[in-house]
């Protein structure tokens, strides 16, 4: 144990090969979390460099990407992209941009989670880059423009002139490379080409993915109902809830439905395809569907009674409703036991 830690210590610290206009983050007084268990990750403010000019290519010419790493992934202005863990691992922000929208990928290795976030903060356009500060052992970004900190999983501002301001969220969807290439074979992806000179094959942190007794940082609550490391889907709001792989055991592709913070959800998974993503079965004009799941047709995933088809994104790709989107709680992918210490009231869907 100890040794895993000596080595993981000291592969934080090899992370830190950016520049860095400053080497500490200048925080104002005001915290909304208690400021005794803001920690250092060890690299200081942009020690651990966002990826600020980020290039795609396809995936045929991806050869640093396993077919088992995860990879997250969004649909916006008509674009599809996936940004794949192993950069992520190593730089955790990645500041891109589409015709009308501005975003952010902010990506925690040490909780497992990731969202994304309109880099247009009260109507300024600003960057983010990683401030070096942790909370429950969970990243906390800082906007360029106005040096405000941000906590990921908290998705608002702790400290700095945006302070008690919430973020507005991109849900991310999250799944294995293998899986993605079979969905979306033409779709762009984060290539290597950073700008700086990492080994994206190599995952830095060790056994920490696997190792239910590694936690690198103190965490306030420390929740056994669930092993620490087990990948849910934690749908985030007044009454946070996580879903397991082990609620779709049973079928390539399952679904369930649930009622969080008072709205009606559908929840789709595999295990075989390694994803779980959650909508809201009710339409912005308050009409709810009905909808079942859709086997062997990834990426569309959903069929309602009227006969519309609708994908992971939660479009509607065929049907009367085509072009039509579902709406979607805030959510994440991730490792348990970081939903469990941010949402003490959280509950496990049975």
């Amino acid at each position: 144990m100890l040794m895993n830690l000596f080595k993981l210590t000291l592969l934080i610290l090899c992370l830190s090969c950016g520049s860095s206009e400053d080497s500490n983050v200048t925080a104002q007084e005001e915290w909304l979390i208690p400021r005794a268990h803001v920690l250092s990750g060890g690299p200081g403010k942009d020690g651990i460099p966002a990826v600020d000019n980020p290039k795609f290519t396809k995936p045929g010419d991806i050869d640093f990407v396993l077919d088992h790493d995860l990879v997250l992934a969004i649909k916006l202005d008509g674009d599809i992209r996936a940004y794949p863990h192993p950069i992520l691992d190593q730089h955790e922000i990645v500041n891109d941009e589409f015709d009308n929208t501005y975003i952010s990928i902010t990506y925690c290795p040490l909780t497992g989670t990731g969202i994304g976030w309109d880099r247009v903060v009260n109507g300024n356009k600003t960057t983010f880059g990683v401030s070096g500060l942790l909370y429950n052992t969970n990243l906390i970004p800082y906007d360029r423009k106005s040096n405000s900190l941000w906590s990921q999983m908290r998705l608002e501002c702790v400290n700095g002139d945006f302070i008690r301001e919430k973020t507005k969220n991109f849900n991310l969807f999250e799944t294995t490379w293998k899986t993605w290439k079979q969905m979306y074979p033409d779709a762009d992806v984060l290539n290597d080409d950073t700008g700086y000179n990492k080994v994206y094959g190599l995952y830095p942190y060790d056994d920490y993915r696997e190792n239910n007794n590694l936690i690198l940082f103190p965490i306030t609550v420390d929740d056994t109902r669930l092993p620490r490391k087990e990948r849910v889907l934690g749908v985030i709001g007044q009454s946070p809830k996580v879903y397991r792989f082990d609620n779709f055991t049973n079928e390539k592709i399952g679904s369930l439905t649930d009622i969080v913070n008072g709205e009606e959800l559908i929840i789709v998974g595999s295990r075989e395809s390694n994803f779980i993503v959650a909508f809201n079965s009710k339409l912005s004009n308050g009409l709810s569907l009905t909808l079942a799941v859709v086997e062997d047709d990834l990426p569309n995933i959903l069929k309602d009674t009227e006969g519309s088809v609708w994908n992971i994104f939660g479009e509607a790709v065929s049907g009367p409703r085509i072009g039509q989107k579902l709406n979607s709680p805030d959510q994440m992918m991730g490792y348990w036991f970081s939903f469990a210490t941010f949402y003490s009231d959280i509950d496990i869907y049975q």
